[in-house]
């Protein structure tokens, strides 16, 4: 019964799919146990850019950062903005925590845990970027609360990021891709589509690295991407 119960990820008050794969290597063990509590971002209180990083930097904010291949690239892009990460699943923090170790970034805090829950604590106006990349797409119907995209959580997002903020969305999966779109249209209040023409959606924008994941979704099972750029209103 519980399944079909009514809400979004703002309301549901749990995460789904797996927190943990296979068990973690001796590296990744060490930096989970020594790495992660330097830059973790704190359970509890207000999350600001000042608190992270000492100034009042632009603060970009990355929901499920898979392994981290992205947030990486955007920390060594912008070494003078800071960057926040939420993953629950353990293996990707690993991952990411090796990124950060290895390129020696000093401008990026995680968070192994809900998205939402570092969202909320965030001031208002407070991002100047936010990414969603190939989020579990829950494809069928009863499940499509579990969803990033939904109305809860875009109007947060809204609330959080500056005037002029973007929001990047990407997928591959076609379901995700036509549910995204039909939500976001009921935000033009909020989010003004950044687009003129398939080419837009159709080419990876510049800034916008190509992941692991990508690779594969496009060359081995040869789904299409796509890629969403939303400026805040």
């Amino acid at each position: 019964m519980s399944a079909f119960k009514e809400g979004d990820p703002t309301t549901l008050n749990r995460m789904y799919g797996r927190s943990i794969g296979k068990p973690l290597r001796g590296r990744q063990q060490g930096l989970v146990d020594d790495l992660l509590p330097k830059i973790a971002v704190p359970a509890e209180g207000p999350v600001t850019a000042k608190d992270l990083f000492g100034e009042d930097c632009p603060l970009h904010f990355e929901i499920g950062f898979g392994s981290g291949e992205h947030l990486a690239y955007r920390a060594d892009l912008l070494p003078n903005h800071g960057f926040i990460g939420a993953e629950p699943f353990l293996n990707g923090v690993a991952a990411a925590l090796g990124h950060v170790d290895d390129e020696r970034l000093a401008n990026i805090r995680l968070h192994h845990g809900d998205a939402i829950d570092v969202l909320q604590r965030l001031p208002d106006g407070a991002l100047t970027m936010c990414y969603l990349l190939h989020p579990d797409p829950w494809p069928k119907n009863k499940h499509a609360k579990r969803r990033m995209v939904n109305d809860g959580p875009i109007s947060l997002i809204a609330q959080k990021m500056k005037p002029g903020g973007e929001f990047r969305f990407g997928t591959d999966h076609d379901i995700y891709l036509r549910h995204a779109l039909m939500v976001m249209q009921r935000h033009t209040d909020k989010f003004e589509w950044v687009v003129e023409g398939p080419s837009n959606w159709q080419n990876r924008p510049s800034g916008w690295c190509e992941t692991r994941y990508e690779y594969k979704a496009r060359n081995t099972f040869k789904h299409e991407v796509w890629y969403f750029r939303f400026r805040r209103k």
